[in-house]
């Protein structure tokens, strides 16, 4: 039983790391209020280095519509300007010394509509992540039965508790999926 025990484990955890990366992919998405996470990961060319952002400033949100950059070499300002301009957000900086502030527009309807269908997209790839991990693991359950490390009623019992781990971490995805759909659609 331990062998089994060490399988829950395992899948676990690999279903925990998947729901973190959703997470993370969530963090990144723009909606219409501001977030440290929008920014933190662009890579700036600061002293020809690809550096993310977070390693040169500070990044701050003095209010649910814009993104303040502190940056603590004067030097990365107009490297910082090109790498926000240049990213995929639709994001213009102002800058005011060593600091760089991005007011957030709101978004239109239809990249609203848009972003609703990125998430159910980034959504379903997660959903075929966690069923690969079952399928992994199941089979590794089989494959005890197969071996008669396991009799067929341990197999059957092991199989329907994988299959509530796996219920309750798609359940978890649709919550998240649920929570970033409703954000993007807030006006």
């Amino acid at each position: 039983m331990s062998t089994i025990k060490s399988i829950f484990s395992d899948t676990k955890d690999k279903m925990d790391k998947t729901i973190s990366s959703l997470e993370n992919e969530f963090s990144s998405l723009r909606t219409g209020r501001a977030s440290p996470a929008l920014v933190k990961g662009l890579l700036v060319d600061y002293y020809g280095v690809s550096t993310p952002l977070s390693q040169i400033g500070s990044i701050s949100i003095p209010d649910s519509k814009s993104i303040a950059i502190q940056l603590w070499d004067k030097e990365a300002v107009i490297d910082t300007e090109k790498a926000i301009l240049k990213s995929e957000l639709g994001l213009t900086p102002k800058t005011e010394g060593n600091l760089i502030r991005i007011n957030i527009p709101p978004l239109s309807e239809e990249r609203r509509k848009d972003l609703v269908k990125l998430v159910g997209k980034m959504t379903e790839d997660f959903h075929v992540s966690l069923r690969n991990t079952r399928k992994d693991a199941m089979e590794k359950i089989r494959q005890l039965e197969k071996n008669k490390e396991l009799s067929i009623d341990e197999s059957k019992s092991a199989q329907t508790e994988l299959q509530e781990i796996y219920v309750s971490f798609t359940n978890q995805i649709n919550g998240l999926k649920k929570e970033k759909e409703s954000e993007v659609l807030e006006i």
